[in-house]
């Protein structure tokens, strides 16, 4: 027998995925907003209902990856919502809520199998070494002493390198849909970063009335500031 998660803001007596109801697993159903993701009671397997919010789902996604939960995570979606969804938001599996009960199981079986064999990831880049576990960064091994929402920012643009965001993606995915301050905070942090990355604050690029994306060590271009 399994323990479930469900995170979902439906009402407790409306179940996220109804196969579940057929199988002989455990399923706790615990709100669906940022306050309460920040601390989870334990679980073999979280279920993320994004059957009707997929920006907040989207933004849980985020929220249990960067905060360090390692517990494999199913995103539960209608079939109209399944276009929308993108591997980068940082689930585990997706499941259409209409999926049967061999299937759901099946599912759950193979999320948790892929949870044992994930090891710590580390992001390796034009010098920069990132280690997500313990939420640190070296610069050619010398340490970069980063507040948190510069971790997150430098991390973000080192898994999407040569991509170029916006300042309005960029406050999507770093800082969040429930973020209320303007693009401006995304210069701020960005100026701070480049100070603390020194004679390489190249490394973060500036495409001009466009935003920013992160450099490998090969690419030049003209159009940086």
């Amino acid at each position: 027998m399994v323990l479930l998660l469900a995170l979902t803001a439906a009402p407790d007596a409306e179940p996220v995925l109804p196969a579940l109801e057929l199988l002989p697993h455990t399923v706790r159903a615990h709100p669906l907003d940022s306050s309460h993701l920040l601390s989870l009671p334990e679980s073999d397997v979280i279920v993320l209902d994004a059957r009707t919010d997929l920006v907040a789902a989207r933004a849980a996604c985020r929220l249990l990856r960067t905060t360090g939960v390692e517990t494999p995570v199913l995103l539960a979606v209608t079939e109209g919502g399944m276009s929308a969804v993108s591997g980068e938001w940082g689930f585990t599996d997706v499941l259409l809520v209409g999926a049967g009960p061999a299937e759901v199981d099946a599912r759950i079986r193979l999320a948790m199998s892929r949870g044992d064999a994930r090891e710590p990831a580390r992001v390796q880049a034009s010098g920069i070494t990132i280690d997500e576990q313990s939420y640190s960064a070296k610069l050619h091994g010398r340490p970069l002493d980063l507040t948190y929402k510069e971790f997150q920012l430098l991390h973000f643009l080192a898994t999407h390198p040569s991509r170029v965001f916006t300042r309005e993606q960029l406050l999507s995915d770093v800082w969040g849909y429930d973020y209320f301050g303007g693009t401006r905070t995304v210069d701020v942090h960005v100026r701070r970063l480049r100070a603390k990355l020194g004679d390489t604050e190249q490394i973060i690029g500036t495409v001009r009335n466009v935003g920013y994306r992160f450099n490998l060590h090969e690419e030049t271009s003209q159009d940086e500031g």
